[in-house]
């Protein structure tokens, strides 16, 4: 008998089934962290949250990567923008991040040059047709777009381009999970590992920090199955006090990741520290554009001042990645901000916890 996976995955009984294993192996409440913004969309449209006892609390963290960028990056891209000559090439979710004064949609209706890419080699075309514009490519995103984003500046510089940047604000996740550890406002007894990053960076990537913490920590897929069978094995982890650290999601993550993308990486970029909104500045979590590639740094090529600027006034977004905070327990949820007016980046994006809340809570 051949069986449909991709069905199972999200077979009811299958999920009735290991939600009843959960609830019979929970023995005290426990707060569990899902780091992935896509999980957290998945956990609320498949209604996963149903299915738990009360005990287990899903908290989401600093998984989205529009959400964690900076105020001071956002201001910059909007910045940019203004110039003379320039075309910005962005992924979508970046178009309607406030800033402090404006955003790329705003600047774009003003008639600025932004042009919205669904993948980096878009970009590279867009500077290979017009010569007599500079083009920069708004790099945000985790391990998973990293690899992309480095392979587009490899064919840049096969082609020798001179008038395409990248302004990288890339940022890497294992270091995020430390940071959460030493903050003192935050209480997590488990972590659901996200899918997309672990294919790239694979199990093993997480291990120093399993080892400084000895939290359990599961990685996952995205469908119902994926990550209620995660959530069982945290919590069967919790209730024989065995932590550990495991793949629920073998057939996309190996321990080792995919050692051609983590190739291109190294080749491109170089760590830094880098500044996470919630979080501050984490030591060696950015991707800064080293060796050969560092003449497509858009930062130093427009010798961009990128200073401190503070979040929006009544903004819980910080606290809310943090998991200290719901996006219910933000005073602007749902009254000042939403959707269609924005005040944070977690309303804006399609990862965004106040997003997921707005659409699937009522």
């Amino acid at each position: 008998m051949t069986i449909n996976y991709s069905k199972a995955y999200r077979n009811p009984e299958i999920s009735r089934s290991l939600a009843a294993q959960i609830k019979a192996t929970c023995n005290r409440p426990i707060r569990l962290m899902e780091v992935c913004g896509t999980h957290t969309m998945a956990i609320f449209r498949h209604g996963i949250r149903s299915l738990l006892p009360d005990d287990i609390s899903l908290l989401s963290g600093p998984g989205c990567p529009v959400c964690v960028t900076a105020q001071a990056d956002i201001d910059a891209f909007v910045a940019l923008a203004r110039r003379e000559q320039v075309i910005i090439a962005t992924f979508g979710d970046l178009m309607r991040v406030p800033g402090s004064g404006s955003s790329l949609q705003k600047e774009s209706a003003a008639g600025a040059d932004v042009r919205v890419v669904y993948s980096p080699m878009d970009a590279v075309r867009l500077a290979r047709e017009n010569l007599h514009k500079k083009v920069v490519f708004l790099g945000v995103g985790f391990e998973t777009t990293a690899p992309t984003i480095g392979a587009a500046m490899m064919m840049a510089r096969q082609y020798e381009l001179e008038n395409f940047f990248v302004y990288s604000a890339h940022k890497t996740v294992p270091p995020a999970l430390a940071a959460l550890m030493a903050n003192p406002d935050v209480r997590i007894d488990g972590f659901i590992l996200p899918g997309h990053v672990s294919v790239i960076i694979g199990t093993r990537a997480y291990q120093p920090f399993f080892d400084a913490f000895r939290l359990p920590c599961v990685v996952t897929g995205f469908e119902p199955v994926d990550i209620l069978q995660g959530v069982l094995q945290l919590v069967q982890m919790l209730a024989q006090g065995t932590p550990g650290l495991a793949n629920a999601y073998p057939r996309a993550v190996t321990d080792e990741g995919n050692a051609q993308a983590r190739q291109v990486m190294t080749q491109v970029f170089t760590p830094c520290d880098a500044p996470w909104r919630g979080l501050g500045v984490i030591p060696g979590s950015g991707l800064a554009l080293g060796g050969a590639f560092a003449v497509f740094d858009a930062v130093a090529h427009f010798d961009l001042q990128v200073t401190e600027t503070p979040e929006p006034k009544g903004c819980a977004c910080g606290e809310i990645l943090c998991g200290t905070k719901t996006p219910s327990q933000c005073t602007l949820f749902r009254n000042v901000c939403t959707p269609m007016n924005p005040v944070g980046p977690c309303m804006v994006s399609s990862e965004g916890t106040c997003a997921a809340y707005y659409r699937f809570s009522t």
